[in-house]
């Protein structure tokens, strides 16, 4: 499937709570602030435990029948405890994994200096593979060493600041590693105005689409 394809069916819900719709079904990041019931999920990736981002009330609306859930290590117990008949994949940072039909990498998730998400705790990013396309889900990161090296078609990268980057230095790090779409998320809401992804566009090279998936 062609970038243009796949970027389409990237769904950004609210904040950071995405929904793809993929070849291996629908793929869900931190669902969160979710509005109906959709009970749609193949997979449920969780980046990590802030309540924006893992959201269990949420997690309930679309979560599905045969839905796997993958997550950091240090989780595992929790998910296993909110939803334990599902399948919990348990993941590091750093690692590649094959979890049924979909193949994805984890990106360890970081501050840099602020004390919110610190490195210790194992928290993740992800790249997955969707349609034949590298697609980078950030999580709650700074500019990091391990987000710098990630190679992508596509990224999703937050640019609210306060408890990540902000719009400027996510736009250094999407000149540096250059995928060919580039989407905003984690601003406007929780942290960040609206008006930063118009920033987050004039500060990226022009050569890199971004596409502005939020709606205020």
């Amino acid at each position: 499937m062609n970038i243009n394809e796949v970027t389409k069916n990237i769904e950004v819900l609210t904040h950071s709570s995405i929904r793809i719709h993929s070849m291996y079904g629908t793929i869900y990041v931190d669902p969160f602030q979710v509005k109906e019931a959709f009970n749609d999920a193949a997979y449920i990736f969780i980046t990590h435990d802030h309540y924006d981002h893992y959201s269990p009330e949420d997690i309930r609306k679309v979560i599905g029948k045969d839905t796997v859930f993958i997550a950091p290590d240090r989780m595992k117990k929790a998910v296993a405890a909110d939803f334990g008949k599902w399948e919990v994949t348990a993941v590091h940072p750093d690692e590649t994994y094959v979890v049924n039909d979909i193949s994805f990498e984890t990106v360890a998730a970081y501050n840099n200096l602020k004390p919110f998400h610190p490195k210790k705790n194992g928290w993740c990013g992800y790249v997955l593979t969707v349609d034949g396309n590298r697609v980078y889900i950030a999580g709650d990161t700074d500019t990091t060493k391990e987000a710098k090296a990630v190679k992508c078609d596509i990224a999703l990268v937050p640019i609210g600041g306060t408890f990540t980057m902000d719009a400027q230095k996510a736009s250094e790090l999407i000149n540096h590693i250059k995928p060919k779409v580039a989407i905003p998320i984690h601003y406007g809401t929780v942290a960040g105005k609206p008006e930063d992804g118009e920033v987050f566009r004039r500060l990226v090279d022009p050569e890199i689409n971004i596409d502005i998936k939020l709606v205020f």
